[in-house]
């Protein structure tokens, strides 16, 4: 009784039943449960522990585990958020979009036979259960209800009752037989249900051990058709199932697959309060209906639903299903194991769909998604085929994608000046619909300020102006002045041989992916150059900007109109998340991200299969030499610094040579940089020479992106290049000298996108450069590298023209002979 008083003491708090359950009585001794249980089993109630006592029971009833267990187990227990998580929801609706799963509280997961089994059928896929579980355990630790439907057993079974059949059959041969060597031995075909009934048991021991790692407890229920459709039992399973889920019990339920009778073809699915659980595919979404789960997420062995059967040619896999659908789903054979088939699942899905529970159904065998493919699920992200009843108004981003490919070929192939008269239209309507345009961004801007969500930088890039709308026009008119040959353009020929010439012109890329934030003016620029290289675009702007970024495509689509290639560019408005666009491999073929370093770097993270062209960090730096004019060097470094800090190309780092301290020179630098309010950090060796020094620098390799910067101190312009390889992102990089030899030696030397001399880093920019506009800026060292305009969105192809050709005229014993000569290029019209 002291201990079930120390326990009591213990309670921090009691909820209602719709709040989370987060000590499972499995960790307390027999003693402890009985002093509990009257609490426990309160019709309504559950019990919460805080953090600290759970530690204490941890460490008082847990003994016989080691230490590092103990408090392995105690981190475990003390990250789950304690009657915070707003799981619960009213059911009756399912879910309308897939960023709505995370809200799922209660969660049916069905594990098909092809999931379950091992390849050979007999025998479990120990591993990918044991991923399964896991995931399942995290879900049940965050506080949602989880349910597992499983096949296996038969399997389980089949392989426990073969190693008998052989055993038995080895020993009574060895008895019989006078001969040492044994007949070869042919194993019967073993019935199901006997498999089934010797698996049952193996099966949940497993699942048992597999649970009790995470201390989670599970209880197994056996079930068929009788259970649901006789009133009482319905009754009796539903409150088993209710109360293994308020005592935090993750309950197993499979068809008792050892009585169960041969199912009856077409009888199930013939409405809302008539299914037969025939599979567990139809187990699965009648138990979901009646036990009104959120969410139903049905594994199997193919990646989802196609449009036809998986592994044909013109296969693809659907995003979303909808109800009506099934006519345009060419459905194939089942799979390998199990009852059930593809046909049977879509069936199931689209009953527990409008029974109120949203459905997805995914691949649970693939080993690189395998391990997170149902916490990926329940957090919104795009895996498997989601259903749902609600078709959005506009396009999906697959039929965007396919529309924007469409579009591009077709403006690929028409002529630069019609390319360029588009462009030029695009720019009269940035100035003609200058009032439209403004009011929306304003719409923008006081929504950001009302919400509070945005920095001071961030506002001030997503302002538009009359003259921001002026230089825009002005870029987008370069663009299409320099853009008259660009597509085909012939950049060698070569004779072959006699009557062989091959030719390499450039091309489009294909379909290009630009995801922006806060900058409504990267829209129409983005756009003229990938109307100038003849590409796709899909544009995916920040929310902040959405106002702006609608009427901005809109007016770049009445421009593509003229020339009846309104597709070319599409704004993606649906709420795809950003990491689930760069696994569209087969739509887009580069990604173009124009934010924060943060960005760039969760983009280069996600993308799958897809090529990213840009910059994670703009660390630039400026290198004052021994030979700098004073003139120059607080102009260049004021422009690069302050002029707008924000930027990718703004000073980050200025490295001083040793000799310059303790000079007037120094002190002009110092004294301007306090003028504009700029906050100094000192590098490492500036510090070592100051009695009072700045606040030392964190680290030497950081992008401010404010009105901050470090100095560093070299000994000279080598250590100087030194540093900037060491602790630079490759973006731009200045020297200040009025030595030629020092200025030359930086610039053969520094490997970045950008070297200058004694001119300020705000210079890297396409406009600046005279491309009219750029996509980004990037550091990569292939296809394209520092500010990109239409050259870096273009690839090639070759072209060969013969008569009659072979290569097996060109052998030794042929009449050809290979030529290689280089042939001049045409004219290129540069007005």
């Amino acid at each position: 009784m002291q201990v079930a008083a120390s326990l009591r003491n213990l309670c921090c708090s009691f909820s209602r039943r719709d709040q989370i359950s987060l000590i499972c009585r499995r960790h307390l001794k027999m003693s402890c449960q009985a002093a509990l249980s009257p609490l426990v089993r309160s019709p309504g109630w559950c019990f919460v522990l805080s953090p600290h006592a759970i530690a204490a029971i941890s460490r008082f009833y847990l003994p016989h585990r080691t230490k590092s267990l103990r408090n392995e187990s105690i981190r475990c227990w003390s990250n789950i958020p304690f009657i915070t998580m707003p799981l619960s929801r009213a059911h009756g609706k399912s879910f309308a979009h897939r960023s709505e799963l995370k809200h799922a509280k209660r969660i049916v997961v069905k594990l098909g036979s092809a999931v379950v089994t091992r390849g050979d059928e007999c025998g479990l896929a120990l591993g990918r259960l044991a991923s399964i579980v896991e995931q399942v355990s995290v879900l049940q630790n965050q506080g949602r209800e989880m349910m597992i439907v499983t096949s296996g057993a038969v399997a389980f079974g089949k392989q426990r009752l073969r190693h008998e059949i052989l055993l038995s059959q080895s020993v009574r041969q060895a008895l019989h037989s006078g001969q040492s060597q044994l007949k070869d031995m042919a194993i019967p075909v073993l019935e199901a249900r006997a498999c089934a009934a010797a698996g049952q048991s193996g099966l949940m021991a497993l699942y048992e051990a597999m649970f009790t790692q995470y201390s989670i407890c599970a209880a197994q229920i056996l079930v068929t058709n009788l259970d649901f459709h006789d009133e009482q039992k319905r009754r009796n399973l539903n409150g088993t199932l209710h109360e293994l889920l308020r005592m935090n019990i993750v309950p197993i339920i499979n068809t008792n697959d050892a009585v169960v009778p041969p199912p009856e073809p077409n009888s199930d699915l013939q409405g809302v309060n008539v299914i037969s659980v025939k599979d567990n595919d139809s187990l699965a979404a009648r138990l979901a209906v009646e036990m009104k789960t959120d969410l139903l997420i049905v594994l199997s062995d193919v990646e989802g639903l196609f449009n036809s059967p998986p592994g044909s040619d013109d296969a693809k896999l659907i995003d979303i299903f909808y109800p009506g659908d099934q006519q345009s789903v060419t459905f194939g054979t089942k799979s390998r194991v199990g009852m059930g088939g593809m046909e049977a699942k879509v069936k199931a899905a689209l009953w527990a769909l409008q029974g109120g529970t949203s459905v997805v159904i995914a691949n649970g065998t693939h080993p690189k998604i395998s391990g997170h493919v149902i916490t990926d699920i329940v957090e919104g992200k795009k895996v498997g085929t989601f259903f749902s009843e609600v078709k959005p108004a506009g396009p999906t981003v697959e039929q965007q994608g396919e529309m924007s490919r469409a579009g591009g070929r077709t403006l690929a192939a028409l002529q630069p000046e019609q390319r360029a008269e588009i462009i030029y239209r695009l720019a009269d309507l940035l100035t003609d619909q200058r009032e439209e345009i403004l009011l929306a961004n304003k719409k923008d801007l006081e929504e950001a300020e009302n919400k509070g969500r945005l920095a001071l930088p961030l506002l001030k890039r997503l302002s538009l102006s009359t003259s921001k709308l002026n230089s825009l026009a002005i870029g987008l008119r370069q663009i299409a002045a320099s853009s008259q040959d660009s597509v085909g353009r012939i950049i060698r020929r070569t004779r072959i041989a006699k009557d062989l010439e091959l030719e390499q012109v450039t091309v489009p890329i294909g379909v290009l992916l630009v995801i922006f934030e806060s900058r409504p003016d990267c829209l129409p620029q983005v756009s003229a150059l990938a109307i100038a290289s003849g590409n796709g675009l899909l544009l995916k702007g920040g929310k902040e900007a959405a106002y702006s970024n609608q009427i901005l495509h809109h007016l770049t689509q009445e421009a593509l109109s003229i020339h009846g290639v309104k597709d070319a560019v599409q704004l993606v408005n649906t709420r795809e998340e950003v990491e689930d666009l760069c696994r569209l491999d087969k739509l887009i073929d580069l990604i173009i991200p124009r934010g924060s370093s943060q960005l760039v770097r969760n983009i280069q993270k996600a993308a799958k299969g897809i090529p990213v062209m840009g910059h994670s960090e703009g660390i630039c730096h400026v290198y004052v030499d021994t030979d700098a004019s004073v003139e120059k060097v607080t102009r260049i470094i004021r422009d690069s610094k302050c002029e707008y800090p924000a930027a990718c190309n703004a000073l980050e780092t200025l490295l001083i040579h040793r000799d310059l301290l303790r000079t007037p020179l120094f002190d002009q630098i110092i004294d301007m940089l306090r003028v504009e309010q700029v906050k100094i950090h000192a590098g490492p060796k500036f510090a070592s020479y100051l009695t009072f020094s700045p606040s030392e620098v964190k680290s030497l390799r950081t992008e401010y992106g404010d009105l901050e910067c470090c100095i560093e101190v070299v000994d000279g312009v080598q250590e100087a290049v030194e540093h900037i390889h060491k602790y630079g992102s490759s973006h731009t990089d200045v020297i200040i000298t009025e030595n030629e030899k020092t200025a030359e030696f930086f610039l053969q030397h520094v490997d970045s996108a950008c070297v200058f001399w004694n001119a300020s880093t705000r210079f890297s920019d396409g406009y600046r450069f005279g491309l009219g506009a750029e996509v980004g800026i990037s550091t990569s060292r292939i296809h394209a590298r520092g500010p990109v305009g239409i050259e870096g969105l273009l690839t090639t192809k070759w072209l060969l023209r013969g008569d009659n050709h072979v290569v097996s005229d060109f052998s030794d014993q042929g009449s050809m002979k290979y030529l290689h000569e280089s042939l001049p290029l045409p004219h290129r019209n540069t007005s």
